[in-house]
């Protein structure tokens, strides 16, 4: 998630784990440590695709936040301010503002490796946007009150409902995929579409309008279905793509973990004389957030590429036909009028 969002959920973290102890400080303490994992991106890998697929790796990692929770407890206990909570109680208090940022991360479509290194699989529930206000509006301003007003003797209160009413958005977005992902399942099998590899996400900044995409052999569906659609309302767009175009570069680390890293959603372009690998996930056609060069053309010859990382971010005034999409099904987000091939 971004990282106000990550600030905010720190601090009400660390707020219920702390606030009777340190009062306010809790709130500073819980929005350094809620940060603090996504300080990976300050690493580098050793290249765009390894930034990319490492990322949310050791830092997001339960155990390693549960092996390094002590060690920042007994560096805290250092200052005098600090030392009226317990090495166990801040133990537990960090562990947790560290955990629930890697927690609500695996709700977003990316990937968190929660297990690493004893496993590289990068979790992903996939049911909420990277950003999304809904989630955090309560977080921000519970964090508003408890910081600048006086609001004692309510504070605990204000600050368990600000918790409980963010985390029962989550249980409604996952209740929400599931709804989806059964109407467009049922669409798929109407139209006697045979997939390989499917996921949905929400769209950007809600959970009311939903983009799936469903790999096939010769390309993918993009699929746009709001909350609000019968199965027969459903959009669905295909766009034919040059996976095959990879075949020679299997055994390429790069491309390894890119397939590995995306779970088979992605897709092969070729673009003047580079071919392009793109995650299928996180964007829309045309517009793909993580796109990668893999190759070039040579003397009608493919030769490994630079793997460097290409920009083309969603443009802002797409977002208002994404919006008009929730309530009207006849909204075109299609990139182009390409059909199904025959």
């Amino acid at each position: 998630m971004d990282s106000l969002t990550q600030i905010v959920l720190g601090s009400g973290v660390a707020y219920a784990a702390l606030g009777n102890k340190l009062g306010r400080k809790s709130l500073l303490i819980g929005a350094a440590f809620g940060t603090l994992p996504d300080l990976d991106v300050l690493v580098n890998f050793g290249g765009d695709i390894e930034n990319f697929v490492y990322h949310r790796s050791f830092s997001h990692s339960f155990l390693i936040q549960w092996l390094v929770s002590p060690i920042f407890a007994w560096l805290l206990l250092r200052m005098n301010w600090a030392k009226c909570v317990s090495m166990k109680r801040w133990t537990v208090a960090l562990f947790l503002v560290l955990s629930t940022h890697s927690l609500l991360d695996s709700f977003t479509v990316y990937g968190t490796q929660l297990l690493w290194p004893l496993s590289t699989h990068p979790y992903g529930i996939s049911s909420v946007f990277i950003i999304d206000p809904a989630y955090t509006l309560p977080l921000l301003l519970s964090f508003i009150l408890l910081c600048f007003l006086r609001v004692n003797p309510y504070a605990k209160q204000v600050n368990t409902t600000a918790l409980v009413l963010s985390s029962a958005y989550l249980t409604w977005s996952v209740a929400a995929k599931w709804l989806i992902d059964d109407r467009v399942h049922q669409a798929l099998v109407s139209q006697n579409i045979v997939f390989e590899q499917y996921e949905s996400t929400p769209s950007p900044l809600n959970t009311l309008l939903w983009r799936s995409v469903a790999v096939t052999q010769k390309g993918h569906y993009e699929i746009y279905t709001s909350l609000f659609d019968t199965p027969e309302q459903i959009n669905m767009q295909f766009y034919p793509t040059e996976n095959a175009l990879l075949s020679q570069f299997d055994d390429v680390k790069q491309v390894e973990l890119l397939k590995r890293f995306t779970k088979g959603l992605y897709g092969v372009y070729r673009q003047d004389e580079r071919v392009i690998m793109s995650d299928l996930r996180m964007g829309i056609e045309g517009y793909y957030v993580f796109s990668f060069v893999v190759a070039e053309q040579k003397n009608q010859q493919l030769i490994a590429g630079q793997y460097e990382k290409l920009t083309n971010r969603l443009p802002l005034n797409k977002l208002g036909s994404i919006f008009a999409r929730i309530t009207d099904p006849s909204v075109d987000l299609a990139l182009t009028d390409r059909t199904v091939p025959q």
